[in-house]
């Protein structure tokens, strides 16, 4: 039952929220977007997409690979006295 106290308003919530996008997006009257606004809007999204994903991987990357991990300090090592 708890469960869905959380899962039925969150998905009223996404309901809500993609009817007001719509809304929105179909309301608002200008002129279109011409071709070269497009090509440009969808290289913007594709190398926005491309740095996303590759950050992502590095840090899993770098997680999966110990660069991550906390530093050790040995104090019985005689030369970093």
């Amino acid at each position: 039952m708890r469960k869905y106290a959380v899962i039925v308003p969150l998905v009223a919530l996404l309901a809500a929220s993609v009817w007001v996008a719509v809304y929105a997006w179909t309301a608002i009257q200008g002129p279109s977007l011409p071709v070269e606004g497009k090509v440009a809007m969808g290289l913007g999204i594709v190398f926005s997409l491309i740095v996303g994903c590759g950050l992502m991987a590095l840090v899993f990357y770098s997680s999966r690979h110990g660069y991550d991990d906390a530093v050790h300090f040995d104090s019985t090592d005689k030369h970093l006295r």
